[in-house]
């Protein structure tokens, strides 16, 4: 009898342990960004280890398993064998029969403690599958050299997941900077980590024309090129005579061919911009004769110049059309994807009201003004690309004037512009720039480095981008976009892309309502020590305080101290000490002492400082009123 109530005495127990146990793995989460559809969690882990196989059954799945080998072999110090077929081990299939359920880039992925298992309808849905699989793998996977001592275990789970969006991307502006081959590939490596599959490459501007057209030589030869400068955006000294202009660089078309390869590999499709009329300066240098002026013969590199020196194609020039087909036949032949992006935003036309071929124009196409012209333009432009069986894409101003029959919008000036193309039944990307630019402030301006305006985390992570009352099925999705006026290399356009670009990525990807912005902070974090790993850059200003100045009707200005994120402490000081655990803590709104010169803020966690300190003095300060 005792036996018996012994042996009962303990199956209770390891039944109780089990449920535990259960309960425990329940209330893990993973840190996985963008966030999947459903999750899973089941007990057990499956351990990879130097004897463990990939099989792949599907076309184009064997590129895709040793994608996963070139991810894991540096830190692992082990490739794993490939073999076509299924089997105990990690299995990437596609299906037979077509899983409505997951559609064009959805994937199943199940991990026990003896098989992974990704499954799709397509090859896209099994590479966001590994991306997926690599991130519940050991922050040190990430690492670009050997991690000994590390077990490579990943939890065992039932994921479903697809994106909410089919237009996922970052745009790199490597006009204003040029950034190498390897740096861009290397950017859309980090954004097709994140079930991105979009690069927007904006190729040429005022300060330069980045890829090669071979017809057109000078485009490059003189286009690609400007005086080296330094400092300020907009406050530079212009070439001086005899100058060299030696700061630039172009891709040329075996570049192009390279990258282009590079990104499919990695499900990703590039659109090229051309940008035009307006923004053409370095075109105008190189050929002044589709210029309204031929007056231009510099490069810009960063001085003021807007409305002085002409920087748009002249409307009223048929040769101007002549070379614009010759640009986009080579931009077809090197990019397939179905999309170009032509510009078409912030085109001064100042000199075509002045320019004779202008007028002539106007009058014998009976356009009543120059926002008619642009029109024109634009539609002109759509044929040249409708012959090349391409579709155009423009920012938000190609709306003035009249909307090209067929023309996709790119909505940044906020998002009244893709709300009206939408309401006309066209297809939109939405990319307002209080939530997608990321070459704006992430946070207090003090401490981070010198641009404009602002878009914090918070910004970016609650931006939604269907309108109320529009059909979602002409939202495409949307982009972040990182100008680089002032970003003069790559470590600095991590920086600002990350964690900005995480957050979009979980807008682009995952249904509004399983987005939590508390459960985004911690995922960030984690991947902060990702990126450690990854020697990738990035920003940490979500641990800034936020200070904002305010008055009361009959009362001189307080102070108002805030945290992007929650659990943060405030120490501040007025005394021009530093500020510090044992420091006033913020409480309420303050009221400046008599005198105070410095307004010293840092921000605590868990008694540790998390935060920059921030050093302002009180007179700036009154200047943000």
């Amino acid at each position: 009898m005792k036996n018996q109530l012994f042996i009962l005495c303990l199956a209770c127990f390891v039944a109780s342990c089990q449920k535990t146990q259960e309960s425990n793995f329940k209330d893990e989460a993973l840190s996985i960004i963008p966030e999947p559809v459903n999750i899973d969690l089941k007990p057990g882990y499956f351990t990879i280890r130097n004897n463990t196989a990939i099989y792949w059954e599907g076309e184009g799945l064997e590129a895709v398993a040793q994608y996963f080998n070139t991810r894991i072999e540096p830190a692992m110090g082990f490739s794993l064998s490939i073999k076509k077929g299924t089997g105990r081990g990690i299995n990437l299939t596609l299906l037979d029969i077509e899983d409505e359920l997951l559609g064009d880039e959805g994937y199943r992925l199940t991990v026990t403690p003896r098989n992974i298992e990704i499954v799709a309808n397509q090859g896209n849905g099994v590479f966001y599958g590994i991306q997926t699989m690599l991130q519940m793998l050991p922050a040190e996977i990430k690492s670009n050299s050997l991690k000994k001592d590390v077990e490579w275990k990943i939890r065992s789970a039932e994921i479903l997941d697809k994106p909410r969006f089919k237009w996922r991307g970052l745009m790199l502006d490597v006009s204003r900077h040029f950034f190498t081959k390897e740096e861009v590939k290397q950017y859309i490596d980090q954004l097709s980590e994140y079930k991105m599959n979009i690069f927007h490459w904006h190729l040429t501007d005022d300060q330069g024309w980045r890829i090669e057209i071979q017809n057109l030589p000078l485009l490059t030869e003189k286009g690609a090129w400007r005086a080296k400068r330094v400092g300020q955006w907009w406050t530079r000294t212009p070439r001086q005579d005899g100058e060299p202009a030696d700061y630039g660089g172009y891709y040329s078309h075996d570049d192009i061919r390279e990258i282009v390869q590079y990104a499919k590999d990695r499900f990703v499709e590039i659109v090229p911009e051309i940008d035009i009329p307006g923004h053409a300066l370095a075109a105008i240098v190189a050929y002044p004769e589709i210029s309204c002026t031929q007056t231009v013969t510099d490069i810009n590199v960063g001085n003021p110049f807007y409305r002085i020196d002409e920087n748009t194609m002249c409307a009223g020039n048929d040769l101007t059309f002549d070379y614009l087909d010759k640009i986009f036949t080579e931009v077809a032949m090197l990019f397939p994807f179905e999309y170009v992006h032509i510009g078409g935003d912030e085109v001064y036309k100042g000199f075509w009201q002045r320019c004779p071929k202008c007028r002539a124009r106007m009058k014998n196409e009976g356009l009543s003004d120059t926002y008619e012209l642009q029109s024109f333009f634009i539609k002109r432009v759509e044929t040249i690309l409708q012959a090349k069986n391409r579709k155009l894409i423009g920012w938000d101003e190609i709306l003035e004037g009249g909307l090209a029959p067929s023309a996709t919008v790119m909505s940044w000036r906020g998002m009244a512009g893709g709300i009206e193309a939408a309401k006309a039944g066209h297809e939109v990307i939405m990319t307002p720039n209080n939530h997608t630019y990321l070459d704006l402030y992430q946070g207090e301006p003090s401490v981070e480095p010198d641009t404009y305006s602002m878009c914090r985390l918070t910004d970016s992570y609650h931006f939604e981008p269907v309108p109320d009352g529009i059909d979602a099925d002409l939202i495409l999705g949307g982009q972040g976009n990182l100008w680089t006026e002032s970003v003069p290399h790559f470590r600095h356009a991590e920086y600002m892309t990350w964690p900005r670009g995480w957050a979009l990525a979980e807008v682009f990807w995952t249904p509004a309502e399983r987005k939590n912005w508390t459960h985004f902070v911690k995922k960030t974090e984690d991947h902060f020590i990702r990126a450690d790993f990854g020697g990738i850059n990035y920003a940490r200003s979500m641990y800034n305080a936020i200070i904002t100045p305010f008055y009361d009707e009959n009362s001189p200005m307080q102070i108002k101290l805030d945290t992007e994120i929650d659990g943060l402490d405030i120490f501040y000081t007025f005394d021009n000490t530093h500020p510090d655990l044992y420091s006033p803590r913020y409480e309420h709104v303050l009221s400046i002492p008599k005198d105070a010169t410095w307004l010293k803020v840092i921000t605590y966690r868990d008694e540790e400082p998390v935060g920059k300190m921030i050093r302002l003095r009180i007179d700036e300060l009154k200047k943000r009123r």
